[in-house]
C-alpha cells in the first residue's frame, strides 16, 4: 500500500489514556482506589488512577505500568481486564482524549504508596465530584466487578486460605452490596463444581456448632451462575 501521499496533519490530532478502576472487597465494604489530582485540570478533585499512553507502549502495557507506577500494585497480584473505551469529545478540557479503561481486582491491597491516595468504600464516593467522565467509568467497573462474582470464582480470592462459606458469603455480600439467604448462598456454593473444596476441618468463632472450611476449588467460571438477588 502507497502511504507517500499521506499526511497525517489533514487530520485532528487527539491523544489516548488509560484509566484504571482498582477494586477490592474487603467486608463489609467494597472498596476503590482513588488519587486526588496535583496538577490542573481538575487539581485537588478525586480521580481514578491513569495517565497517558506513551507512542511506543500498546494500551495492556500502558495499563500495567500506570498500575504499578500510580498505586503500587504490582500487576500479577491484580485481576486486570480491559473495560471499555471513554471518547465523549469534551471529556477533558485540554484536548481530544480517548481513554481505554481497565478494571484491576486487588485480592490483598496493601496501604497506597502515595500520599494522595486513598481506598473508599464505593457508597462513601462521591461521585459528582470526581474529575473528568470518571464517575461514569466507575459505574462501569463496579458493575463489571459484580457480574463477574456472578460467573467466576474470583470471590474466592478475597478469603484467607481456609475459610468458611458464611465468610465467602461476606465477600459477596459486600461486593453486591446487599444481605443474602445464608442457607440458599451455602446450597448453591456447595452445588457448584469446581467452586470450593472442603478440608475436612472446622472453626469455631462463638457459640454454636463449628463451622466447616474450604479452599478454593479449580474452577474458573461457575456453572450455574450466582444470580444476585433482583
Amino acid at each position: 500500500m502507497d502511504t507517500s501521499s499521506y499526511d497525517p496533519s489533514a487530520f485532528p490530532a487527539f491523544a489516548v489514556t488509560v484509566d484504571l478502576v482498582v477494586l477490592t472487597v474487603r467486608p463489609p465494604a467494597l472498596e476503590v482506589l482513588l488519587l486526588k489530582r496535583p496538577e490542573a485540570p481538575a487539581k485537588g478533585t478525586w480521580a481514578l488512577p491513569g495517565g497517558f499512553v506513551k507512542p511506543d507502549q500498546d494500551l495492556v502495557e500502558a495499563a500495567e505500568f500506570k498500575l504499578a507506577d500510580k498505586t503500587g500494585v504490582v500487576v500479577d497480584r491484580a485481576h486486570l481486564e480491559q473495560l471499555q473505551t471513554f471518547g465523549s469529545p469534551k471529556r477533558d478540557p485540554r484536548m481530544r482524549i480517548v481513554s481505554v479503561a481497565y478494571l484491576a481486582m486487588v485480592a490483598d491491597p496493601m496501604a497506597p504508596e502515595l500520599g494522595n491516595a486513598t481506598w473508599t468504600p464505593v457508597d462513601d464516593v462521591d461521585r459528582k465530584a470526581l474529575a473528568f467522565d470518571h464517575a461514569e467509568i466507575l459505574a462501569t467497573g463496579i458493575e463489571r466487578a459484580r457480574s463477574k462474582l456472578e460467573y467466576t470464582t474470583l470471590g474466592t480470592s478475597f478469603c484467607s486460605p481456609e475459610f468458611t462459606i458464611a465468610e465467602l458469603r461476606s465477600v459477596y455480600e459486600a461486593a453486591w452490596g446487599t444481605t443474602l439467604d445464608a442457607a440458599n448462598f451455602h446450597r448453591k456454593v456447595l452445588a457448584t463444581d469446581g467452586f470450593v473444596e472442603p478440608t475436612g476441618r472446622t472453626e469455631s468463632s462463638g457459640p454454636g456448632r463449628p463451622a466447616r472450611t474450604y479452599t478454593a476449588g479449580d474452577a474458573d467460571a461457575l456453572h450455574p451462575a450466582i444470580v444476585r438477588p433482583a
